[in-house]
């Protein structure tokens, strides 16, 4: 009986570990996972307010070309006049009738001509006037920058640093650079696993602190992206 105890002691004790090991993987794994999707979060945040501004300016760019092609393309028109057939009667009958509808129609001619320039000079001044107002509303069009990851913002942080510096540190510094974002610290420290795994930075450990630093591998990384957000 004892031995039997002792067996069961044995594999409940291994379980024990087995599980303890697999709750911790998963905690690290939930961190890790809830990290990229912030990080996702803030890109399609990003995307959908650049979006909003190309789709604004679009429109105000496509209605100032609208506004062009109608201008362009209208002409006007003429009323056509109904001509009514002379009577066969007499020679004098016919004469009258023939020499109304020269009348008429050189009535009507003068008319069109005379409304021809009045239809040109309203559309070009509505044309004009238009032209402006779509200019300065492309030009109030919101032009401003995206923000920033969570990635990003703990990168930079770490290249400006000349000492090596622990998940806490990180985070108070964002938490007081950007009070709005919500800083956690366990979502900066799984980020600096990220990174580390990337070869993005470097982990040293002193006693029982861990401490993070830029690589050297991610600062030319880190200059080209800010030559292609300055040439953006």
């Amino acid at each position: 009986m004892s031995e039997i105890q002792a067996h069961a002691t044995g594999l409940t004790s291994q379980y024990i570990a087995q599980v303890t090991g697999d709750l911790e993987r998963n905690v690290k794994e939930q961190e890790r996972i809830s990290a990229e999707i912030e990080a996702l979060q803030e890109q399609l945040g990003a995307l959908q307010h650049d979006h909003s501004v190309l789709v604004s300016m679009q429109e105000a760019l496509g209605g100032a070309n609208a506004v062009g092609e109608a201008d362009t393309t209208a002409a006007p028109t003429v009323p056509r006049q109904a001509t009514a057939e002379p009577r066969q009667s007499t020679p004098k009958k016919a004469a009258a009738t023939s020499a109304k509808t020269t009348a008429s129609k050189k009535g009507a001619a003068k008319a069109s001509s005379a409304k021809a320039p009045s239809a040109k000079a309203s559309s070009a001044k509505a044309s004009s006037a238009k032209a402006p107002s779509a200019k300065a509303s492309s030009a109030k069009a919101p032009t401003t920058d995206a923000k920033p990851t969570l990635v990003n913002l703990i990168r930079g942080h770490l290249e400006q640093q000349n000492e090596p510096r622990s998940a806490t540190e990180v985070s108070a510094a964002l938490t007081q650079a950007h009070p709005d974002r919500g800083v956690k610290t366990t979502v900066v420290r799984t980020t600096l696993e990220g990174l580390v795994a990337k070869s993005q930075a470097q982990r040293t450990k002193q006693g029982s602190s861990v401490f993070y630093t830029a690589s050297a591998a991610s600062e030319p990384a880190a200059a080209e992206s800010q030559q292609e957000t300055v040439a953006g």
